[in-house]
């Protein structure tokens, strides 16, 4: 297969690419910032402004799939009015010019996986899966929309699949490395109460089940990208220190939390029991599903020398 992944420059979107070459498949990255015949790690690299649908149709025209994973980072900065708006826009401008350059395809991609998050079900103490409804709050919100933007590609003959991911567990990039920052200066433990739950996934099930379902011609609609055994924040914590081999003692209180962040404490302080079900329930196999195997894979000096 040939696929094209929009935003593939970011962790989740180079780690899927390199997945899909090592089965055999070939990837094309779309990035706003791409010079004529740029390369990345020997992946082709197209420039696209995520607007232009006439551009994006020259591009993804013939292709066999498209990954949709534009989007700002939630988790940089205080959501302002304003910032709420810029993560808001960098998902939904490219989505619309997605389904405005569907109908000009001759040769339309046979799936598209649209990304989303688990912040589609708000603040979830029980555990919640893909038939739970949406919750409340900005996350919640955001994904709503996020996942009905492309939902017009689904009623085409293109079989369309969103991923609710987790906290993508990588050692360079993304959430771990922040959190263990602490640790490294032994002042770690637990964010607010420590038990809120925390879904997370490895890069590397992440990579490997965003492969899996382009390849598997039976899956369609949503599918939690989710380690199927999450856990509390100060287990998450604890296991951290194990790995870093630095105490746990320092509690961050919540109320400290909201008055350094804001709104944006909600990332921290809510509970989110995210259940993998529809993807273990198709066969697919977890290489990571033991937060202390993922941390000691992640952290081994194979990793870091990797």
């Amino acid at each position: 297969m040939r696929i094209a992944i929009i935003g593939g420059r970011g962790l989740i979107g180079m780690a899927a690419a390199r997945e899909l070459r090592a089965a055999g498949h070939d990837a094309v990255l779309l990035s706003r910032r791409a010079e004529p015949g740029e390369t990345v790690d020997r992946f082709e690299v197209r420039q696209w402004d995520g607007r232009s649908a006439d551009e994006l149709a020259r591009i993804v025209d013939g292709m066999d799939g498209l990954v949709n994973l534009a989007g700002e980072s939630i988790g940089k900065g205080r959501w302002s009015e304003r910032r709420k708006q810029v993560i808001v826009d960098s998902r939904l401008r490219p989505a619309w010019a997605i389904v405005e350059a569907w109908p000009r395809l001759k040769a339309p991609p046979a799936v598209f996986v649209q990304a989303s998050a688990m912040g589609f079900y708000g603040n979830s103490v029980q555990p919640v899966d893909e038939s739970s409804p949406a919750g409340t709050g900005f996350q919640a919100a955001l994904c709503v929309k996020w996942e009905a933007s492309t939902q017009a590609v689904a009623q085409s003959s293109t079989r369309r699949v969103v991923i609710r991911s987790g906290l993508v567990l990588d050692r360079a990039r993304g959430i771990l490395p922040q959190m263990m920052l602490p640790f490294r200066l032994f002042v770690g433990g637990a964010e607010g109460s420590g038990s809120q739950w925390m879904s997370w996934i490895h890069i590397a099930d992440e990579a490997h089940a965003i492969r899996y379902l382009l390849e598997h011609e039976e899956a369609s609609g949503v599918y939690n990208l989710t380690s199927p055994q999450p856990v509390t924040n100060a287990e998450f914590g604890r296991e951290i220190a194990k790995a870093l081999r630095r105490p746990y003692w320092f509690k961050i209180p919540a109320f400290a939390l909201r008055l350094v962040l804001g709104e944006m404490s909600s990332l921290l302080l809510e509970s989110q029991k995210v259940l993998p079900t529809r993807l273990t329930n198709s066969g697919f196999e977890f290489q990571y599903p033991n937060l202390r195997d993922a941390l000691a894979d992640l952290l081994s000096s194979r990793s870091q020398n990797g």
